[in-house]
């Protein structure tokens, strides 16, 4: 297994305060790009390991703290900061993700320059929101992503391949909107592919009794051969 090393950057976005966690290979070689983003929780072990696994297939990946260095455990704190991500600093959370696409973008080891994006839960809605403004990405990859509603409008900037992840039987995330998700795409003329399985919301994810190992056994292999074929080209 490859040997990856893990530190912290500075995102020169929003004043002080803004970083990210970086996990990439252990050599000198070039590699492509991937900018990730966290759950509800925040930075907990779980997307960190996501990181450094990714960082093993060959990525550079950068994961802009939004909570810059909180972590909620319990639900109810995971909702209260998500909510205020979502209605008070929409727009600092989006720059900050920007900021580390930017910053890997100028690293001399990531290439090339397109990169991938990757989120979960309230990042696979952010993975939507920034792939509507930020031309560079070779590839997004949502997961479970709720509370997208898009409009034509939203997506006529999108540039990059979707591949959009969910499961059947998220509470949260009626399959009715799955689908409108799709058809606005499509209508569109985007290059997205919908991939749904029989699971519940953050299927990925062990650490909170909501995990499922055949539906993460597939979907997280998927995801990943879908980042190297994009770019790669």
């Amino acid at each position: 297994m490859a040997v990856i090393r893990t530190s912290l950057v500075d995102l020169k976005v929003n004043g002080n305060g803004a970083y990210a966690f970086l996990a990439q290979p252990d050599d000198d070689q070039k590699h492509p790009g991937v900018v990730m983003i966290q759950e509800w929780w925040g930075i907990e072990p779980h997307i960190q390991d996501l990181a450094q696994k990714l960082a093993t297939e060959g990525f550079i990946v950068a994961v802009p703290d939004l909570y810059h260095g909180k972590i909620a455990t319990e639900p109810n704190d995971a909702l209260k900061m998500m909510m205020t991500m979502i209605h008070e600093k929409m727009d600092r959370a989006t720059k900050e993700i920007i900021g580390a696409l930017e910053t890997l973008k100028a690293m001399p080891s990531v290439e090339p320059k397109k990169l991938g994006l990757i989120g979960f839960c309230v990042g696979g809605l952010l993975t939507y929101k920034v792939a509507e403004r930020y031309a560079d990405l070779a590839a997004a990859v949502p997961f479970y992503a709720g509370g997208y509603d898009p409009q034509p409008e939203n997506v006529a900037h999108v540039t990059a391949p979707i591949l959009a992840i969910y499961g059947r039987y998220d509470d949260s995330i009626p399959m009715e909107q799955v689908e409108k998700v799709e058809q606005v795409y499509k209508e569109a003329g985007k290059d997205i592919t919908v991939k749904v399985y029989d699971a519940g919301h953050a299927f990925l994810n062990p650490m909170h009794g909501m995990g499922n190992e055949k539906a993460a056994a597939e979907a997280w292999p998927l995801a990943v051969r879908f980042l190297k074929e994009k770019l790669s080209q």
